[in-house]
């Protein structure tokens, strides 16, 4: 037996899904997050499915690892202990961040800034300072640079970035006060802007920096632990992490930058997402993955995910390459609290894994949406398969609680908290939808993690969506997109240059450079070169302006003719993102130029069942509580025993091993041949 297992790490479980590449066979099993130690959980995983299997650690031959751990730490705030050193002049750099308010200036009264990754009285300078192009104009002040490390050690600094001006350019300065670092106090976690993301514009590269510092000890240290126990017991085979382009790559690599990790476990969901999407024929699909601590939605056009370089985690900017996601604080372990105006809020906060939320029985005190579900009827009374037993009175009494401040009933109460949460979720997709000129309705939505099936029809009627597709093991989703993706690396330069000026020889030289570094990584990572694909990609926009658009180089096109296309199609990808182009009117500048090296990896089949089976009965029912119609004896079936061309009308209970999707009123569910769960809104 040759076992291929894919494990991702969420806020509250760790969901696990091996496949055998003898016979296709495919188990999903989860367990409990482990977030002080998350190769606990990741070990545990491997553990379980394995005996699950009946197999042992020698037949293990890969192991394929994504995560949330990364985005949770900045979705929780845990900023201690981080500090950061800039070019002298530049302290507030963080501070004045950009002048871009949400909603407008008209919000501007109203909007507080969030906390800040580092306070000022963390942020250092030191002399030193390179030109835009490189130069050194005033040599690095090793004393100061020392002086100003001991200074923020002795604060309870344990975590450094460092982001000079101009160190895309020239990296020196950058390097010497990490050698530096390294060699006084090897306990601190370094990152420099120059490696994190040697492209310009100061204050993303120093905040995309320190979000990189900030998750280093979470993710470098348990991912080396877990690296050296599955070497071990299984031999060195090939451990890989997803990153946040939807590509793996070995864990040191991801280990030393793990900003490439910050969307990793969404990321893998939506690749999941596509390949069930593409057999139950919907090209076009919204992809919503509710865990424990956060929602992550994506828009998917015509079985293509979509790209971009810069990215928002809460209020705080990320520039890598990534998919597209938006991630908004709301998800099964969001804690419902009510703020200083007497308003009932939902999220960002979670409960997490430990101490999770009331119903676990293990000592949480603050009423989450896993509450406020079973409170309602909308869970069973254990989860994954009765390994975590729910406690309906406690979560019930809680929200009693939290009625009294209101004068409301518990029911009243956890459905409004529900209710909220959904309105979160909403707001995510919204960016990825409407804010872009893209309506809806138009998709179907996928809707899957632990908790995705709770929402699913409450947040498409919000959207007036008509088609959410369930996919097989909903809850493990993220880890099943593991098994479909490719070994990915990206690469950037930053060269600004005019068209009416440029030097076709330069750019296309710049190009080849940074390919020629992709194909030699991409062969280190164990892929044959024939397997190996370049994308060649240009940031671009018209002299004079802020921001860039990404235009893609057609695989084919090769020399001036690729260059050709660059320059004119920026045009037709400016005026589809704005609405607006200025060909023949406006000089075209060139800013960033970028690199994707894919090594593709084979795929697991999925066979389509025909078995004909008997349409499924109801094993129960149990009450459960909608503010329109109060409480109702709601019937509950099994996942599994819904029968290829049965049709099951709302109110419904949908229950399986690792979620459960709520069909409400006016919706209605039935199988397709690959597993899918696929929900209908009635006429």
């Amino acid at each position: 037996m040759g076992l291929q297992i894919a494990i991702d790490t969420g806020g509250t479980f760790t969901d696990v899904v091996a496949i055998d590449r003898t016979t296709g066979a495919i188990t999903a099993v989860k367990t409990p997050s482990t977030p002080a130690d998350p190769s606990i959980g990741l070990l545990d995983g491997v553990r379980k499915v394995l005996a699950e299997v009946g197999a042992d650690d020698a037949d293990l031959d890969m192991l394929l690892h994504g995560s949330t751990v990364a985005t949770n730490a900045v979705l929780e705030h845990k900023f201690a202990g981080l500090g950061l050193v800039v070019t002298r002049g530049f302290r507030h750099m963080i501070e004045i961040a950009r002048q871009s308010v949400p909603d407008g200036y008209g919000n501007s009264f109203f909007w507080v800034k969030p906390p800040r990754l580092v306070p000022l009285h963390l942020v250092r300078e030191v002399p030193g300072r390179m030109t835009f192009e490189g130069a050194e104009i005033e040599p690095l002040d090793e004393g100061a640079v020392l002086h100003a490390v001991r200074e923020l050690v002795e604060d309870g600094v344990r975590c450094i970035g460092v982001c000079l001006l101009h160190a895309y350019a020239n990296d020196a300065h950058e390097r010497r006060i990490g050698e530096l670092v390294r060699a006084e106090f090897p306990d601190v976690f370094v990152s420099l802007s120059s490696v994190v993301l040697p492209e310009y514009r100061e204050y993303e590269r120093a905040m995309t920096t320190l979000i990189d510092v900030l998750v280093k000890p979470y993710c470098k240290t348990y991912l080396q632990s877990a690296a050296d126990e599955i070497r071990a017991k299984s031999g060195d085979i090939p451990f890989l992490i997803m990153q946040s382009n939807g590509g793996v790559v070995k864990h040191s690599t991801a280990g030393e930058k793990p900003v490439t990790m910050l969307l990793s476990g969404p990321a893998a969901g939506i690749l999941g997402s596509i390949h069930m999407a593409r057999l139950a024929g919907y090209k076009d699909i919204l992809t919503v993955d509710v865990g424990g601590t956060s929602t992550d939605v994506a828009i998917i056009e015509d079985y293509a995910p979509m790209y971009t370089s810069s990215s928002m985690v809460e209020s705080y900017p990320v520039k890598t390459p990534m998919l597209d996601i938006v991630t908004v604080g709301s998800g099964g372990g969001s804690i419902a609290w009510v703020d200083p105006y007497g308003q009932l809020k939902v999220g960002p906060r979670s409960a997490g894994a430990d101490p999770g939320p009331i119903c676990y029985g293990r000592g949480g005190t603050q009423p989450t949406v896993t509450d406020a579900a079973i409170a309602l009827g909308r869970l069973p009374s254990a989860l994954i398969g009765g390994a975590i037993r729910l406690d309906d009175a406690a979560a019930r009494g809680a929200y009693e609680d939290l009625g009294a401040r209101f004068g409301l009933p518990a029911e009243e109460v956890a459905a409004g908290a529900l209710e909220i949460a959904a309105v979160n979720q909403v707001f995510g997709i919204r960016q990825v939808t409407t804010t872009r000129g893209r309506e809806p309705g138009a998709y179907a939505m996928v809707a899957f993690g632990g908790a995705g099936g709770l929402f699913a029809t409450e947040v498409a009627d919000l959207l007036d969506i008509r088609t959410v597709v369930s996919p097989p093991n909903p809850g493990n989703l993220c880890a099943f997109g593991l098994h479909v993706s490719d070994v990915r690396r990206d690469y950037i330069r930053t060269l600004v240059r005019q068209q009416s000026a440029a030097d076709s020889g330069e750019i296309l030289g710049a190009w080849t450079e940074l390919a020629a570094t992709g194909l030699a990584d991409i062969e280190a990572e164990g892929i044959a070169p024939e397997r190996i694909r370049i994308q060649r990609i240009a940031d671009m926009r018209y002299f004079g302006e802020g921001h860039e658009v990404q235009v893609t180089i057609p695989e084919g096109l090769a020399g001036e003719a690729a260059l050709a296309h660059l320059w004119d199609d920026f045009h037709r990808v400016h005026d589809q993102t704005f609405g607006f182009h200025y060909r023949d009117k406006q000089d075209v500048e060139i800013v960033n130029l970028r690199i994707q090296a894919i090594g593709e990896q084979s795929r697991p089949r999925i066979q389509a069942d025909s078995t004909a089976r008997a349409p499924a009965a109801p094993f129960g029912s149990r009450r459960a509580y909608w503010r329109r119609t109060g409480w109702v004896d709601c019937p509950l079936y099994r996942r599994t025993e819904l029968a290829l061309g049965q049709s099951v009308s709302g109110p419904a209970i949908v229950e399986e091993y690792g979620s459960t999707v709520v069909v409400a009123e006016s919706w209605s569910v039935r199988a397709d041949p690959f597993g899918n769960r696929i929900l209908e809104k009635s006429l």
